[in-house]
C-alpha cells in the first residue's frame, strides 16, 4: 500500500506562484511514475505532469509547459509542482497520484493508470 498526501495549495493572485508537495509513504519501487493532476467543478480529472522515477523522464500538458515544474526529492520521499505565472484558469483541486510500475508514456495522461491518489489540495487563482 502506497499513502499520499498534498499539501501547498492556496489563494494566489495571477501571475503569482505556489509550490505544491505530496509525501509518499508506503512500499514503492524504483521505477514508479508520479504525477499532478487537476479538476475543477464540474470538469473532467486532467493531467497535469509526470515523473518517471530512474531516469524515466518528466512529462507535461501543454497548457501548464513553461510555467509548471515537476520534480522528486527521494530523501524526503517528496513529489513536487512548481506552478509559476498562474492564471485564473489554473483553479482546481490539485490530486497527486502514484503508480508502482513506469507507466508507458502513452498513458501517463490517462487517470485509471494511476493506483494510488491523494486527497487532494485546492488552488485558486484570483484577483
Amino acid at each position: 500500500q502506497v499513502q499520499l498526501v498534498e499539501s501547498g495549495g492556496g489563494l494566489v493572485q495571477p501571475g503569482g506562484s505556489l509550490r505544491l508537495s505530496c509525501v509518499v509513504s508506503g512500499r514503492t519501487s524504483t521505477f514508479a511514475t508520479m504525477g499532478w493532476f487537476r479538476q475543477a467543478p464540474g470538469k473532467e480529472r486532467e493531467f497535469v505532469a509526470a515523473f518517471r522515477a530512474n531516469g524515466g523522464g518528466t512529462y507535461y500538458a501543454d497548457s501548464v509547459k513553461g510555467r509548471f515544474t515537476i520534480s522528486r526529492d527521494n530523501a524526503k520521499s517528496t513529489l513536487y509542482l512548481q506552478m509559476d505565472n498562474l492564471r485564473p484558469e489554473d483553479t482546481a483541486t490539485y490530486l497527486c497520484a502514484f503508480d508502482n510500475s513506469r507507466l508507458i508514456v502513452s498513458s501517463l495522461w490517462t487517470a485509471e493508470q494511476y493506483d494510488y491518489w491523494g486527497q487532494g489540495t485546492q488552488v485558486t487563482v484570483s484577483s
